[in-house]
């Protein structure tokens, strides 16, 4: 199954309407957590908001996330060992209020921590090898994350 979330906060059409849009051709189930995104999927499963239990269900059922670059989904993939592919918003389309999460995607990735797909075409690109079988350029599946940098990140976000 794949789990799509888009966080609570913001509207993510752009990463809702690629991913329903390409549904019949990867074959798996697909649940997305939409937010306020205004864009209704008509080929998967989605909820507008999910309460934890819930999400974390969804979570740990996938075998694969697809998210916004939020690092608080990123954290909760590498501490779970979940394989992630981020699509950061951009500022210059109203998806968010600067591009920061641009900025997360290049460092995470720079780890060798997560697969991003900096547009909707390279989300697609992605996503079809990946329900061809292919494993995404970066896996996090053997990854130990330290505590430490989990314990700094959260920290710093609860700052």
């Amino acid at each position: 199954m794949i789990f799509v979330t888009v966080g609570e906060q913001l509207p993510f059409d752009r990463l809702v309407r690629a991913v329903d849009e390409c549904a019949q051709k990867l074959g798996q189930e697909i649940f997305a957590q939409i937010g306020e995104t205004e864009w209704r999927p008509k080929k998967i499963g989605y909820e507008k908001f999910l309460n934890p239990d819930e999400f974390n269900k969804k979570f740990l059922e996938a075998d694969v996330i697809i998210a916004h670059a939020g690092m608080g989904t990123i954290i909760t993939a590498l501490e779970l060992g979940k394989p992630i592919i981020v699509m950061p918003r951009k500022a210059a389309l109203g998806e968010h209020r600067n591009d920061h999460q641009f900025a997360t995607a290049q460092r995470f990735l720079a780890l060798n921590y997560i697969t991003v797909a900096f547009d909707e075409t390279e989300l697609v690109e992605k996503l079809e090898k990946f329900s061809g079988g292919e494993k995404f350029e970066h896996e996090i599946r053997n990854i130990d994350p330290s505590p430490l940098l989990i314990k700094t990140i959260r920290d710093f976000l609860a700052d």
